[in-house]
């Protein structure tokens, strides 16, 4: 297992159960530091998304620590709660896009910290903001012409460019993404991957992935934490990642799929 020093992110003792007795996650317990693309690999339905989603307090965990900057967000409500997920940006496996609304629209949805995300409109943002939103759509591999376009005239690539544009707007420390891969096809796929890489080394922000491809896994991050059954199986660097290691992950499974 990984030895790992004080990090960004610190997660300590953490239990989720929707039902009483059937823990989900049982006792992760991890470091991500400040830097690079973590990839969390697992068969469906073993905690992957259910980890990430208690990062972000989308759910809350039933027991343990999940410090931030120091701040254990578990412990966290209200707003304090909406000011500190201000700082973590979110890219989803279906987009999470406002259908109706343009691209611009969308990512200056990342601003919006608190406001609902109905609000986005020009009025509510400065120049530099707007400046800012068209820099981003540039370097997420869109073209200026994007800015207007509607979200549901988009490809699900194009979609997720987007996604990622947004998670970039709030300036965020931590980047989580859930399956940002899985809607996509295989050469798409790879293209979404390159892209969070390059966020994370150009940006020195770290990224959280869950992903199914353990190839993808392998080629883009530089640190694999395996799940099996709720918990934490492999922890390590990709070339330390062996047959036995997937075997035990996947129970199995086709895991090369």
């Amino acid at each position: 297992m990984r030895a790992e020093g004080a990090g960004l992110l610190s997660i300590t003792g953490l239990y989720k159960e929707y039902r009483p007795g059937e823990p989900v996650l049982k006792n992760i317990n991890l470091e991500i530091e400040a830097s690079g693309v973590t990839a969390i690999i697992g068969p469906s339905g073993t905690g992957k998304s259910t980890l990430i989603r208690c990062i972000n307090r989308l759910i809350d965990p039933t027991a343990g620590q999940i410090k931030f900057r120091g701040e254990d967000l578990a412990q966290l409500k209200g707003k304090s709660l909406r000011e500190a997920r201000c700082h973590i940006g979110m890219v989803f496996q279906e987009y999470n896009l406002v259908e109706r609304l343009t691209v611009m629209e969308n990512v200056l949805c990342g601003k919006l910290g608190r406001l609902p995300i109905w609000r986005p409109l020009f009025r509510k943002f400065s120049e530099q903001d707007i400046s800012r939103a068209f820099d981003l759509i540039d370097s997420v591999g869109l073209s200026q012409e994007f800015a207007s376009r509607r979200a549901d005239a988009l490809s699900g690539g194009q979609r997720q460019r987007v996604g990622i544009a947004r998670a970039l707007m709030q300036e965020p420390g931590l980047i989580l993404a859930d399956e940002p891969t899985s809607s996509l096809d295989p050469k798409t796929s790879v293209e979404i991957m390159e892209l969070l890489d390059q966020v994370s080394r150009e940006r020195k922000v770290p990224v959280i992935v869950n992903i199914h491809n353990v190839d993808l896994a392998r080629r883009f991050a530089s640190r694999i934490i395996g799940m099996s059954a709720g918990q934490v199986i492999f922890d390590g660097p990709p070339e330390a990642l062996q047959d036995k290691h997937l075997n035990e992950i996947y129970g199995g499974e086709d895991w090369q799929a």
